[in-house]
């Protein structure tokens, strides 16, 4: 294995286009979306790079229109899992040995690809099957992706060049960057098909081998980045595409003595099962799995008496609402000073007011739906919690329909309460939950803030206040993996602000950084002694 020093020319962030009336992307993206609902396609497994149909189906169903069927899947079971394993490991043994500026070449070919033809397929499969509107599906399945395969590129290049400080006359001392023994478990979510496509490739351009298992509701883009990763070059059984259910597929698979690592996204239920389940086998494995997770979020804002009002209604709106609350980093509990709250309560509620929600074929939508039927039972009911509870009240939204798609008003609660029931547990939808404090207990409440959740993913703070914004970041040095100053927490960017959090929020592995892909390595060290001493005899022994 060669790990010659080069360099693959620096990364930049992809531009996000505009799709501003009359634009030829507006025209395009429509033409795409169109084609895609006039059709309906079905999905196979990928295992070694060749279809596999099970007869097990699934449908990927429109959630702004959940009568409409996009595609219909096969599910992988335990016959299909064993024979992914046994293709990735005939995979490894060429792939983990390729020169690393020819794994690098494919992933700028995907690039390049995601970035031109493949752009309206991933954003328009993105924005129907995951009810995202064209601003977030164009930031993340276009944007945020095209920036993990070049920035990933120009970060393993980091890596190989870190090397031994110093050799000695005589000596070299070197560092080799090994593949893991094995495969690496991706397992992927539903609200970010940057991250889906991110989890797999970021082992496998380390030269890993991957199987990858899909959220069950984001199947269709996963199916269509597949074929991103084939015309790019990547060989056959690299990665591996076995969507199905994960409490069935994920128990076969950590079964296996060849498990080398899992690289998560989704609940932190599942997540410490996972974990709990590789303790459990942990004497079978071949070598010590590496774990890498992002989980759930119960994110923040905190505003001090000094804050830009103005600017904070608009975090609080971009942070909660944008694509539903549906991120990990969503704003969820917000904490403003009782100097500030009038002013803030009436600029808030009436833009709210302003905010369209319907089908992502209209753009000037701001919102859509929520994600299936069971996400939109399980908001509704902390809504309904709210509106029965004498510690709260609902100032905009509160309303949902599931008649047509699954509609949820944008809906913010205010609590007496800082530890009410909405203030503490993830809800991963439109629900915002604030608490009004006394201006002059600016510091009892971050403490209050920093001991609210067990998680600790992201959080922003407002304030003109340099001493405050400085006291603030103090408090809440653990509370928040990514922290955002007089800005929502929302948004991380490739290459800016690597992403992940601590606590039940992750192993903060930071995606996005070259400290993740460091988990995908297993270091040799090398000492080459030109000239060997030939006599065990060391000077000490000498008689005098």
């Amino acid at each position: 294995m060669s790990n010659a020093i080069y360099k693959v020319a620096k990364a930049e962030n992809e531009a996000i286009k505009s799709y501003s009336i009359g634009s030829l992307e507006k025209k395009s993206l429509k033409a795409k979306l169109k084609e895609l609902k006039n059709k309906q396609i079905e999905i196979p497994l990928i295992i070694g790079g060749k279809e596999i149909k099970t007869g097990n189906m699934g449908e990927c169903r429109i959630p702004h229109d959940h009568k409409h069927i996009l595609a219909t899947y096969h599910k992988a079971g335990e016959k299909e899992v064993q024979l992914a394993i046994k293709e990735s490991q005939k995979a490894w043994k060429k792939w983990s040995k390729m020169h690393w500026k020819s794994r690098v070449a494919i992933f700028k070919k995907m690039a390049v690809l995601l970035a031109g033809p493949y752009r309206d397929l991933l954003n328009a499969s993105t924005m129907l099957s995951q009810s995202k509107t064209v601003f977030q599906a164009e930031i993340d399945a276009a944007v945020e992706m095209i920036d993990f395969f070049n920035f990933n590129a120009e970060y393993l290049t980091e890596i190989y060049q870190t090397q031994p400080k110093y050799s000695p006359d005589g000596m070299w001392n070197s560092l080799e960057y090994r593949p893991l023994e094995g495969f690496v478990f991706a397992v992927t979510p539903f609200n970010f098909t940057s991250i889906a496509g991110n989890l797999p490739t970021a082992p496998a351009l380390m030269g890993n081998v991957a199987l990858w298992k899909p959220a069950s509701s984001s199947v269709y883009s996963a199916y269509f980045t597949m074929q991103l990763f084939k015309e790019a070059g990547l060989p056959d059984g690299v990665i591996n595409f076995i969507p199905g259910r994960g409490s069935k597929i994920g128990k076969m698979i950590m079964d296996s003595e060849l498990l080398a690592g899992i690289h998560f996204t989704g609940s932190t239920a599942v997540f410490q099962n996972m974990w709990k389940t590789v303790g459990n086998n942990i004497s079978k494995y071949r070598s010590y799995p590496r774990i890498v997770g992002e989980t759930g979020g119960k994110d923040f804002i905190f505003a001090h008496k000094s804050a830009d009002v103005d600017a904070l209604v608009t975090a609080v709106i971009r942070g909660a609402f944008e694509y539903q609350g549906q991120k990990c980093s969503a704003a969820s509990r917000i904490y403003i000073p009782s100097n500030i709250w009038k002013e803030f309560e009436e600029k808030y509620v009436k833009e709210v007011k302003t905010i369209k929600m319907g089908d992502v074929d209209d753009f000037t939508n701001f919102m859509t739906a929520v994600i299936d039927a069971p996400a939109f039972e399980s908001i509704t009911e902390y809504i309904d919690y709210a509106k029965k509870h004498d510690e709260a009240k609902i100032i905009t939204g509160g309303n949902y329909d599931n008649s047509k798609g699954y509609f949820i008003e944008p809906t913010t609660i205010v609590t007496t309460n800082p530890k009410f029931k909405t203030m503490e547990e993830e809800i991963f939808g439109p629900v915002v939950t604030i608490h009004v404090y006394d201006e002059n207990k600016y510091e009892e409440m971050l403490h209050i803030c920093d001991e609210t959740s067990p998680y600790a993913l992201t959080g922003a703070i407002f304030s003109k206040d340099r001493e405050a914004l400085e006291l603030g970041k103090d408090i809440l040095t653990h509370a928040a993996g990514n922290f955002y100053i007089n800005d929502k927490p929302t948004g991380a960017v490739v290459g800016q602000q690597p992403f992940g959090g601590a606590r039940a929020s992750g192993t903060n592995d930071k995606a996005g950084s070259p400290s993740n892909l460091m988990r995908w390595v297993s270091m040799r060290t090398v000492k080459e002694t030109f000239n060997p001493p030939k006599d065990y005899r060391y000077p000490f022994m000498e008689e005098k």
